[in-house]
């Protein structure tokens, strides 16, 4: 069963690849056919695949068969789910401990 901090990861392992960015980039054009990425990319075919297995586990992009072509898009709901993520990992708490270990 997968924990918390795994599902998490995900959506940062999506996130802190420069090919990954530069597709999330292209889909906030809008939905895209893999062939149409792959034209804008340094990468071949398995290349683009693996990136989008990524992108697609964090659940910040959805997908779509239409007979052999796939195509990609942000999900309404990762994306949000995500930022939501990163707000409340950076956000302090009133319930915080505050350490003084280092103050001597």
């Amino acid at each position: 069963m997968e924990n918390v901090y795994q599902s998490q990861a995900r959506v940062f392992k999506a996130l802190c690849d420069e090919t990954r960015l530069r597709v999330l980039e292209m889909l906030r054009g809008g939905e895209k056919c893999a062939c149409k990425l792959l034209e804008n990319l340094d990468c071949g075919q398995s290349g683009l695949s693996y990136h989008m297995k990524v992108l697609l586990e964090s659940g910040i992009v959805t997908s779509r068969q239409e007979g052999k072509w796939t195509y990609y898009r942000i999900c309404p709901k990762g994306a949000p789910a995500a930022i939501s993520l990163i707000q409340e990992l950076t956000t302090v708490t009133s319930d915080s401990i505050q350490c003084n270990c280092c103050e001597n």
